[in-house]
Parts: C-alpha cells; structure tokens; sequence
C-alpha cells in the first residue's frame, strides 16, 4: 500500500522560511524514481492549486507566486520529495498536499496518490 506523509509544517513569521518533506513508503525506490512529484497549496475557501513539480528527469516548475521563493527537490534513495519554502508571506498560509504520479510507458499517468497535508501559517 502506497502512503505519502508530510511534515515540516508549522507557524512561521512573514519573511521566514520552512522545508516541507514529503516521505513515500510502500513502493520501491526505483519505482519513487520514476515518478513524477509535486506540491499543492490549499486556503480556507479556496481551491487547490500546484505551487511547484519536478519530473522524474528532475526538470522543475513552479506557480508564479512561488518562483524564485521556493525550491522543489527530490531525494531518490530516501524516496522523499522537498519544498524549501523562503520569504513566506501571509498569503502562502495554506495546507500543503504533495502528489505523487505514476506513468505508463507512453507518459500517461496511470495512478496518483496525495499526501494528507501539512499546514503552514504566515503571521505577519
């Protein structure tokens, strides 16, 4: 059985930083490697959204909002995935979900599985 669980979350002051882990179990290291990873946000009232993904290449992306802030790794071995989060600002309050994609040989994602979340509050 395939499980992701967060941590890292927590209060923070405006201008602040936290890292996010995001450890899988149940599945293989080789398997985690191939993978595709991410990392949602969620406020109260609002809906989910992608703040940052990598590739199992390790090519990055980010939200607009997040980039040049945060940094999106992965740690193959440890079959864990981060979010570095810096300069936090009340607006990044949020839960945070990872996400993790599993493909077929032609790149179609074939499953996926979401972390229970972690919350992360910016006071200001």
């Amino acid at each position: 059985q395939v499980q992701l669980v967060e941590s890292g979350g927590g209060l923070v002051q405006a201008g602040g930083s936290l890292r996010l882990s995001c450890a899988a179990s149940g599945t293989s290291g080789i398997i985690f490697s191939t993978n595709d990873l991410s990392w949602y946000w969620q406020a109260p009232g609002k809906q989910r959204e992608l703040v940052a993904s990598i590739s199992s290449g390790g090519q990055a992306n980010y939200a607009d909002s997040a980039k040049g802030r945060f940094t999106i790794s992965r740690d193959n071995a440890k079959s864990t995935v981060y979010l570095q989060m810096n300069s936090l600002q009340p607006e990044d309050t949020a839960v945070y979900y990872c996400k993790m994609e599993a493909r077929d040989w032609t790149g179609r994602v074939r499953f996926y599985y979401w972390g229970q979340g972690t919350q992360v509050t910016v006071s200001s």
